[in-house]
């Protein structure tokens, strides 16, 4: 036995993360970080009293514009699901549109929180686009499925030279 065999023995087991479960984790950490910030913004000074005269921040709250918020964030929500259950090509092409489009409203969110209050809002606006830019490019650079792991039915043999 060589050491390099007493050495692996003794390593922890490591085993290849299916991108699926990596998208679908990714869509996770980025839904908490929207509800933190939500919950912090809060604690804004004003914020809540604004909230209460109808400003949502993006102009006049009304009906029509709740249910836009609402459908916008049920996007990254089904994402979650849907990254783990949608075929491939579906699913590569879902998560790097959905992965851009909310990289670049947080790009814009970030953008134009200028008050010192807003540092929070903006140190998790820069983790969401580097989550959601991460879910898009992993996406885009999905892995090819190879000759051997396309039908497990599929038999390659080694034929010895006589």
């Amino acid at each position: 036995m060589m050491v390099s065999d007493i050495a692996t023995k003794n390593m922890p087991e490591d085993f290849q993360v299916n991108i699926k479960i990596k998208l679908s984790a990714l869509w996770v950490a980025v839904m908490f970080c929207y509800v933190y910030g939500d919950y912090f913004i809060l604690f804004v000074p004003g914020h809540v009293k604004n909230l209460m005269d109808g400003n949502s921040g993006v102009g006049t709250t009304t009906p029509l514009s709740l249910l836009g918020f609402s459908v916008m964030m049920t996007l990254p929500i089904v994402m979650i699901f849907l990254s783990l259950m949608l075929k491939a090509k579906v699913n590569r092409w879902a998560n790097i549109f959905v992965g851009i489009f909310f990289t670049l409203i947080m790009a814009l969110i970030v953008v134009t929180s200028k008050s010192q209050w807003m540092l929070f809002y903006i140190y998790l606006g820069l983790v969401e686009m580097i989550l959601t830019g991460t879910i898009a490019w992993l996406a885009w650079k999905w892995p090819k499925q190879t000759l051997q792991n396309q039908s497990s039915d599929l038999k390659v043999h080694q034929v010895k030279a006589a």
